[in-house]
């Protein structure tokens, strides 16, 4: 690895058993340089800025909320475009707050239904403009249809349209290289051609969803590519422990760092 990696813990998944404020004090022990998390939402925002501000660990990104149980967002949903724009708004206000850089808006479960896909686009461009008032970034993520079955898309190329068409400077593409790999392949080639679009990055093992130690990619060699290519931000480590120990399995980030 030539290039050095900052690299980030998503607490969505590690040391999801403790609350979040302690989770980002074990991130920090545990030599990450940044987290993220998917909802923060039941902690005080200043609670978890005070976590920030103890540990000197800056919080990359949140998820607007899932909204209600079985819609995993709501930002395409047809008819609830007040509900979404509440969630965006939370989320904007939380993360400003903490100093978050991104907000990832969760389109929902839409099977992909193209008038689902103006009302995303209508609400990303109001999500972006007032993330741009806090000079943050909003960001989509595909999702493969094993792991989110339904979701309004699963390809970096619909990301890209997406991101085309709503027409913010703001708007990125979040870059999962697990369901990347999953849907498309071909990495190293989505990386030259979207690098100029990719907000963040986050990594895990394929098929496992573990450490990223193991699997179809290559990380050593991917990341030096995405590296390569005129990435600088962080990558984030959002796997789930095989052994039910974060810091049994974090043997990969000290491979990686030398």
């Amino acid at each position: 690895m030539t290039h050095p990696i900052k690299f980030s813990a998503n607490l969505g998944f590690l040391w999801k058993d403790l609350p979040l404020t302690d989770g980002i004090r074990a991130a920090k022990r545990a030599g990450f340089d940044a987290v993220e998390c998917h909802f923060p939402y039941d902690i005080p925002a200043e609670t978890v800025k005070s976590a920030l501000q103890e540990t000197g660990l800056q919080m990359l990104g949140i998820n607007t909320a899932l909204g209600p149980e079985g819609c995993f967002g709501l930002g395409a949903i047809k008819g609830r475009e007040i509900e979404a724009r509440c969630l965006i708004d939370e989320a904007i206000e939380y993360a400003a707050t903490i100093g978050a850089r991104h907000v990832n808006t969760l389109a929902g479960l839409t099977g992909g239904a193209g008038e689902a896909e103006e009302v995303y686009q209508e609400n990303l461009a109001y999500a972006a403009k007032k993330a741009a008032e806090h000079g943050m970034m909003i960001v989509i993520e595909p999702l493969n249809p094993r792991a989110v079955a339904d979701y309004h898309f699963s390809s970096v190329d619909t990301a890209l349209e997406i991101v085309k068409a709503v027409n913010q400077p703001n708007l990125k593409i979040m870059f999962d290289f697990f369901h990347v790999q999953i849907v498309q392949g071909d990495l190293e080639t989505l990386i030259r051609q979207n690098i100029d679009h990719i907000g963040h990055v986050q990594i895990a093992a394929v098929h496992d969803r573990g450490e990223p130690d193991i699997g179809e990619i290559a990380y050593p060699y991917i990341l030096g590519a995405l590296y390569d290519a005129g990435y600088s931000g962080y990558v984030g480590a959002e796997y789930k422990p095989r052994n039910g120990s974060v810091e049994a399995g974090l043997g990969w980030m000290a491979a990686y760092r030398n």
